[in-house]
């Protein structure tokens, strides 16, 4: 069973969150092929971007495994499990998060990151978040 850890933030402050979790990785030593990061709402501006280049591209880079991969918490059963999965709740209904939370757990190998709303998270999860 993974680590859970949670970053308490709102849904509007749960992507920066996110992402000063993955900085912080990468400046302890994680590998960036460690990190897959997943987001309830908007998606990330990296994943936005990579994706304007067409699906086929998208996923390859994830099949590579060099560099930090975004997702939609939505494709999470596509994604390859990695060490360390980051969950932004940024958004989307609470069925979304509820659907996706598990999912996410599942992919971490070693620690899972959850950035969103404590008791949401929590009433989710479980009670010891």
């Amino acid at each position: 069973m993974p680590q859970i850890q949670l970053i308490p933030a709102s849904a509007e402050g749960a992507l920066d969150a996110a992402e000063e979790a993955v900085d912080l990785l990468l400046d302890t030593g994680r590998a960036p092929g460690d990190i897959l990061v997943l987001t309830s709402g908007d998606p990330h501006p990296w994943a936005a971007h990579e994706l304007s280049f067409g699906e086929a591209a998208y996923w390859a880079l994830h099949d590579a495994g060099d560099d930090v991969f975004y997702a939609d918490a939505a494709q999470a059963q596509r994604a390859a499990g990695r060490p360390v999965v980051v969950f932004a709740a940024n958004g989307g209904s609470v069925d979304t998060v509820a659907q996706a939370l598990p999912v996410a757990l599942t992919r971490a190998g070693a620690l899972l990151i959850v950035c969103g709303d404590s008791q949401q998270i929590n009433s989710v999860l479980g009670a010891g978040v």
